[in-house]
């Protein structure tokens, strides 16, 4: 809990999120958490997307097994979507001009978003084998379809969000001011060049 001005404070703390309460006239208080508002409403998102999956699969199926599997996947699956559209992100806004104390950041919040989906899976799978269900398939090949699913979503996230921005940048380039500025160029280096002068 911070009661002074925001402005003065530290660099690190502007990658926190903040809310700001308005206690009176004058005073104001500003409660930071670590992280972004935008990505916690996310991963609350692949939070409730499992827990409502798990809840329609048990009622259709009456089976705890199948529903925990679907559920888990389902909140992998956005997860790890998720997660690959934030490193894809953090890796685009790196480039050589980068400072070096930013890209340690940069490297270590990579880190802990590997930590977090390789803990995520493990207790996906912790959760499948402890259901009372039995057997090579409940206990050895259920349990691995949360992570896989996380990975594949993941890869998907790269995959796409990279075409995706690829595709943007062609459509500005073969757009019509793309052309009116080829145009301009073409137009530039031909007054640019200057005759041939006749040799005697």
């Amino acid at each position: 809990m911070i009661t002074r001005d925001p402005a003065g404070a530290e660099e690190g703390m502007l990658a926190m999120g903040q809310m700001i309460r308005q206690i009176g006239p004058n005073t104001t208080r500003y409660y930071w958490y670590p992280g972004d508002k935008k990505e916690w409403l996310r991963a609350l998102l692949a939070l409730a997307s499992g827990g409502a999956v798990l809840g329609l699969a048990y009622f259709f199926t009456r089976s705890w097994l199948a529903a925990t599997v679907l559920g888990l996947s389902t909140a992998a699956g956005v997860f790890g979507y998720n997660l690959g559209r934030r490193d894809l992100e953090a890796t685009d806004a790196l480039n050589d001009r980068t400072p070096r104390r930013e890209a340690a950041s940069a490297a270590s919040r990579a880190a802990w978003r590997g930590i977090a989906e390789g803990a995520a899976a493990a207790f996906a799978a912790l959760i499948i084998v402890q259901l009372p269900a039995t057997g090579f398939f409940a206990d050895w090949v259920l349990p691995l379809v949360p992570p896989i699913v996380g990975g594949l979503s993941r890869q998907a996230a790269l995959l796409t969000t990279r075409l995706s921005k690829q595709s943007q940048k062609a459509s500005e380039f073969a757009g019509p001011d793309a052309t009116r500025r080829i145009e301009a160029d073409e137009d530039a280096d031909a007054t640019h060049i200057a005759p041939a002068t006749p040799s005697s």
